[in-house]
């Protein structure tokens, strides 16, 4: 007598086997319409994959019928249920621009900008991609300014841009790690005039005091006046504009060593 786990595999198998030969007497129907509405249902059903070879089957028949467009709109939704971002973004611009008056066409043109968002990498890689995206999203708010997907294209033109920032800022953080303090003060300056609002300035503030003190403890003589005073003008910046900072009591033990320093150079010039 079977078990009630028996019954339950017993019943799968046979789902299994039924739905395998539906399966395949779908992808051996002859008519397109009825193999693109299994195809729309899989897609909906969340079975992408078993609505691509119907859905690519669907390609060229069915140019220039009455279901052409449509056929041409869930093959390019379809990539994006796999998550294939590259085809996805591909197949999803050319449909927003061969058919810009579809209904779809202002959904495909976001999801091909958001496909560009899904392959934008990790901030420490190179960052093409996440320009692009960037690119991608600017020109879906240019063709559709009203959207009701504005608010989250600009969102997602958010995140890529913090990506960004971060990108430059652990650029500029890396000429002070390797020693090389003339161009961590000229990087992290630049920073700041690029990103005025960041919520990294108060760290860049102060690595350029640190930058512009060490610079000046390795200089020759002729040039550490000159460097010293630098470094007591970026600390009054910094405490100025952070007189709570983590980083205060450090960047005060550079300034008091400058303004000795400046002291001391300033005597021996006499």
């Amino acid at each position: 007598m079977p078990t009630v786990k028996n019954f339950w595999i017993i019943a799968l198998i046979i789902l299994t086997g039924t739905s395998c030969t539906e399966y395949n007497k779908i992808l051996k129907e002859k008519d397109l319409n009825k193999k693109y509405e299994a195809a729309v249902k899989y897609y909906n059903e969340g079975e992408c994959h078993k609505a691509m070879p119907l859905l690519e089957e669907l390609q060229g028949p069915t140019r220039g019928s009455a279901i052409s467009e449509d056929v041409q709109y869930y093959f390019a939704m379809n990539q994006l249920c796999i998550k294939d971002y590259y085809m996805a973004g591909y197949f999803l611009k050319a449909f927003a621009k061969n058919y810009s008056r579809h209904p779809k066409a202002e959904e495909c043109l976001f999801q091909s900008a958001y496909c560009s968002y899904q392959l934008s990498p990790d901030y420490t890689l190179d960052q093409t991609d996440t320009h692009n995206a960037i690119d991608d999203f600017q020109y879906f708010l240019d063709r559709y300014p009203n959207s009701t997907l504005k608010d989250t294209a600009n969102v997602l033109i958010s995140i890529l841009n913090a990506k960004l920032e971060r990108k430059d800022f652990e650029n500029a953080k890396l000429y002070v790690k390797t020693e090389r303090f003339k161009a961590a003060s000229i990087a992290l300056k630049q920073f700041i005039t690029k990103y005025p609002s960041s919520q990294y300035r108060e760290e860049c503030q102060y690595l350029i005091v640190k930058s512009n003190y060490l610079l000046a403890m390795g200089s020759i003589d002729s040039k550490k006046l000159e460097r010293f005073r630098g470094t007591i003008e970026s600390y009054i910046t910094f405490a100025n504009s952070y007189p709570e900072s983590i980083w205060l009591k450090e960047a005060q033990t550079f300034f008091d060593k400058s303004t000795k320093q400046v002291e001391k150079l300033t005597q021996a010039s006499l």
